[in-house]
């Protein structure tokens, strides 16, 4: 017998009761523990007889019943009939700019679903507004999923998807666009949209996600996709940024630059942090207020549309280590990509025996792009004679480009030229913002942008 996933014992105890996934239910043991939290159902074939319960404080919990525990419903989480029209919540003031909200996957903007357990995304701005009506002070939404994936999951294919998308979006008058995204590889995409649109943008691109799942307590992601509507309506550039928590608490958020950004750590709700250059802005979305910490933007308005889209999926990233790096690099050549970014150590360095590989996959025809692991400072082959010996095998340094921003970067220039030279001189262009012409040792690394 199955019940909601649920089979065996766990699955009589359940259906005897006439308990449903949703329903808050608590679980008493002879030793005195009581446990309460909404019942959820089972995936997959499991014998073992325990039930899964979501707490109060946002984590699931496995209880393994043996026949002697006390069970009783004591709520619901009301769960509503399946596929029915949410109405706009009653008296939400809507500004008066138009925004998109263009979802890519993610927890930013989703919730439980209770007939399968899973968090899922809720994109209509009938839902937006019951949920986070605050961001509609900021401007009318439209909304839609064009992704439903994890973070891990993006592909460069779907960036040039995501491109597109957000052509016709932008070409159709907004004011500006949020991009709901995973926070592990958001820094990636902004990248690619920097890239993709860096000749010509009318509006924001304001790119969100959340540090913690949207049905926590503890969540972000109200007040990240409120900062990011605030930005996509109101800011003065035209810019492709990350809007995320500025600190641990619910005050301000920051603005980064899409080429300038990167995810540092696994859970604050901080964790995003611009390298080598100064947040576009500081964001506080509850007071509908702006500052500007980077006066070096192109201005809202200012520039017509213009896209190049497109990505070269055959580029290899890696990151030297004490190990086999020259039998990678020539792994790769001889696998046919198209070209490659090492993070070096230090100032952008590889080991010696490494160096012939390099230029080895040069006389092939396959770039070798060189970035620094230390994310801070620049790369400079010019110092020691292993980076000059790298130079002189044709290596590219990419001064303070972060590393995985020259992956895309890369990407993008392969998908218009494989001449060497040319894709030299393009990878060393300032195209975004992503290269700095001078380094400023005060930014090395603060959480606070005073």
């Amino acid at each position: 017998m199955e019940y909601h996933g649920y089979t065996g014992f766990a699955a009589r105890v359940l259906r005897d009761l006439g308990l449903e996934p949703g329903d808050i239910i608590r679980v008493m043991r002879p030793d005195g523990l009581a446990v309460e939290g909404m019942l959820l159902p089972r995936y997959g074939d499991v014998g073992e007889p325990v039930v899964v319960l979501k707490l109060r404080n946002g984590y699931n919990v496995g209880i393994r019943l043996t026949g002697s525990e006390v069970i009783e419903r004591v709520g619901s989480a009301g769960r509503g009939e399946p596929g029915a029209p949410v109405p706009l919540a009653e008296e939400v003031e809507v500004g008066g700019s138009k925004v998109f909200i263009l979802g890519c996957g993610g927890t930013v903007a989703s919730r439980i679903d209770y007939e399968t357990g899973a968090v899922k995304p809720y994109l209509s701005p009938e839902e937006l507004s019951l949920s986070i009506p605050e961001m509609f002070r900021y401007a009318s939404i439209e909304a839609k999923q064009l992704f439903a994936i994890l973070s891990e999951d993006m592909k460069p294919w779907m960036w040039s998807v995501i491109v597109e998308e957000l052509s016709r979006i932008l070409e159709s008058g907004y004011d500006g666009v949020v991009v709901t995204h995973g926070t592990d590889t958001m820094s990636y995409t902004a990248a690619a949209l920097s890239f993709a649109f860096h000749k010509g943008l009318p509006a924001p691109i304001a790119m969100t996600g959340s540090q913690r799942s949207s049905d926590r307590p503890s969540s972000d992601s109200a007040f990240n996709l409120t900062a990011a509507v605030l930005v996509s309506s109101k800011a003065p550039f035209a810019e492709v940024t990350v809007v995320m928590h500025g600190e641990s608490g619910d005050s301000y958020a920051l603005a980064h630059r899409g080429v300038r950004v990167r995810k540092m750590h696994s859970s604050r709700r901080d964790a995003f942090q611009s390298i080598n250059s100064r947040p576009l802005a500081r964001v506080w979305p509850y007071e509908g207020r702006i500052e500007v910490l980077d006066g070096n933007f192109r201005v809202r308005g200012s520039q017509e549309l213009v896209v190049e889209n497109g990505f070269d999926e055959r580029v290899a990233f890696i990151k030297h280590y004490p190990g086999p790096i020259a039998e990678i690099v020539d792994l790769l050549v001889d696998r046919g990509f198209h070209g490659i970014v090492i993070e070096g150590t230090g100032f952008g360095h590889v080991s010696s025996d490494a160096v012939e590989s390099i230029r080895r996959a040069v006389e092939s025809g396959v770039p070798v792009v060189i970035a620094s692991q230390t994310l801070f400072g620049r790369v400079n082959l010019n110092v020691y004679s292993t980076g000059r010996r790298m130079l002189e095998a044709g290596a590219i340094p990419v001064e303070d480009m972060l590393p995985e921003v020259a992956y895309v970067k890369l990407s993008w220039v392969l998908a218009r030229t494989r001449d060497m030279e040319e894709v030299r001189r393009l990878m060393l262009e300032n195209l975004a913002g992503e290269i700095s012409l001078r380094h400023d040792m005060n930014l090395y690394p603060r959480w606070s942008y005073d």
